[in-house]
């Protein structure tokens, strides 16, 4: 038996362990060490001025082989689009597109197959594979920790010492396990299945750990669907969160254009088999679900932990188990115009969004166009299709699927983070509801005054046929 195997016997790792570990260039402190990033992701809304900010500083970007870029965040999504919706974000943009080109980071611009979100493509590009590090100045890279990554967020500063290094200071997370056992029932997803665990543990449930999904529903789901629990995990108040590399992983990897070839990826393979948590691993801190029991979820309130099942009603704060919900229940009812007890279903709505780095992948628009094939959207409502990235946005055109929607009365739009956050113009109007696949229902978050119910995909197209919050189990 040779020392490494010797080591996993006397002391077993979780795979969030196991990526730490390889990557930890120095220990700062205790606790603190100094990790290399594999991968560095840029994006408009601060890309190109952070590479300025480096370059002005009297150093260069370390690694430019090491990090990418796409605009995403201010570009407008109208057919036809050449930029953002208005002359600021189109300044973004072009600072984006001069610091890329001034300092040889690829730029995956307009146009090209590999624009679009940035949590999106990255995946689709092969950027994402087990084992690495992954940071990107955006809340939701955990999104790729889905292929086994340790991948997360960061902030304006931290981007700039990693363009200037390849290196960040990161304080070591405990970790967290959250096993979906059973199967799903039909009718419910990986939203469902997120939105649930949200509800369950709150959104600080998961602070300070690093998240790891487990159980036979999640090795069930497809890495679409894996990338969907993933992006919340910052929802729960977890950094990161990761499912561990299986077969699902590799097929879905393999011939991407950054993916190892060949005898590299023979042996990046036999490295993957090695990351999943040992069995007899130990986490600080664990939850289980029943996926048996779960129904399709929406949220009603202005945090992802207020949801409830199609079938529920929203609380009622009187019932609150203390005062600081009865005053977050309470307000976020007053926001949301409902009332207490009122039945969640039969909601009317305004505005339906289909996108986002949460559901605007292919297998999520395939859902959506099953649920309004041969069907129209209700005449008070504007409902809106983004694709994630123009590659999805062109293989969705290839089976139809823009045909089906626009058939049924939806917009069907150009790539981009677009109505999610609305921070290139798109917004809903002050009033408006509005049934949203995205990530975050925050007071504002898609506009000032805008109502917004987070759902899965499936549920928002039936929401959009229907003209109110309906069950789409009755599709």
């Amino acid at each position: 038996m040779g020392i490494r195997e010797t080591l996993r016997l006397v002391n077993p790792r979780t795979l969030f362990e196991k990526v730490w570990d390889e990557h930890v260039v120095a220990q700062l402190a205790p606790g603190i060490a100094l990790l290399h990033v594999d991968r560095h992701l840029l994006h408009d809304l601060g890309g190109g001025d952070a590479i300025a900010a480096v370059l002005r500083s009297g150093h260069k970007v370390r690694n430019p082989e090491l990090t990418f870029a796409t605009p995403d965040h201010v570009v407008e999504t109208r057919p036809g689009r050449t930029g953002g919706i208005a002359p600021w974000a189109d300044e973004l943009i072009a600072r984006l597109r001069e610091q890329t080109a001034k300092t040889g980071v690829r730029l995956y611009d307009l146009g090209d197959e590999g624009q679009g979100i940035v949590h999106v493509v990255a995946p689709e590009l092969g950027l994402s594979l087990p084992g690495l590090t992954m940071v990107c100045g955006d809340s939701h890279t955990c999104t790729n920790g889905a292929f086994g990554a340790l991948a997360f967020g960061i902030g304006a500063s931290e981007v700039q010492h990693v363009l200037a290094t390849q290196t960040l200071p990161q304080r070591r997370p405990k970790t967290m396990r959250a096993h979906f056992e059973g199967r799903l029932p039909p009718g419910v997803g990986a939203k469902d299945m997120i939105l649930a665990l949200v509800g369950r543990i709150g959104t600080a449930g998961g602070t300070g750990h690093a998240l790891e999904y487990t159980g036979e529903a999640v090795r069930a789901l497809d890495m679409e669907g894996r990338m969907t629990l993933c992006n919340l995990a910052i929802e729960c108040g977890a950094k990161v969160g990761m499912v561990a590399p299986d077969e699902t992983t590799f097929a879905w990897l393999k011939g991407r254009r950054h993916v190892p070839r060949g005898e590299a990826w023979q042996e990046a393979e036999a490295y993957w088999r090695t990351l999943p948590s040992d069995p007899d691993a130990r986490f600080d801190a664990e939850v289980l679900i029943d996926c048996t029991q779960l129904a399709p979820h929406i949220t009603w309130g202005t945090s992802p932990e207020q949801v409830v099942r199609i079938d529920q009603r929203v609380p009622v704060p009187a019932q609150a188990p203390d005062d600081v919900h009865r005053q977050s229940w309470s307000e976020a009812l007053a926001y949301m115009g409902l009332e207490p007890g009122q039945a969640i279903a039969g909601t009317r709505i305004d505005r339906v969004f289909i996108g986002s780095c949460t559901n605007a992948r292919l297998p999520d628009l395939r859902r959506a166009a099953r649920v309004v094939k041969g069907r129209r959207v209700a005449s008070h409502v504007e409902a809106w299709v983004v694709p994630g990235s123009e590659r999805v946005k062109r293989e969705a055109e290839a089976e139809g699927l823009h045909e089906v929607f626009l058939a049924a009365g939806l917009q069907w739009r150009e790539p981009g983070c677009s109505l999610c956050v609305g921070a290139n113009g798109e917004l809903v109007a002050p009033g408006q509801r509005c049934v949203s696949t995205s990530n975050r229902n925050f007071v504002g978050r898609q506009g000032p005054g805008a109502r917004t119910h987070l759902a899965s995909p499936e549920m928002a197209a039936a929401a959009a046929i229907a003209g109110a919050i309906v069950d789409v189990r009755s599709f």
